[in-house]
């Protein structure tokens, strides 16, 4: 954790967040909080952490990225 007033610890929220803004929830007209609330967790469980590379994880989706680091723990 940084000390406060620095801002690093949030960054890969904010990122987060904007994505999911901007790749989901601003196309979407909810009824209901628990529509969004299950829009929301299929689109991380289906989209976000399979399939989409980040920039920061060298490009690789974030179930790729733990699977790698996970098979360098055990070979270790």
């Amino acid at each position: 954790m940084s000390r406060k007033g620095d801002c690093w610890d949030n960054a890969v929220v904010e990122s987060f967040f904007g994505s999911l803004k901007q790749e989901r929830v601003q196309w979407r007209n909810y009824q209901t909080r628990y529509e969004a609330q299950q829009d929301i967790l299929q689109y991380i469980s289906s989209w976000y952490n399979p399939y989409r590379l980040h920039s920061t994880l060298n490009y690789v989706s974030p179930n790729d990225y733990e699977k790698r680091l996970l098979e360098t723990k055990h070979a270790a």
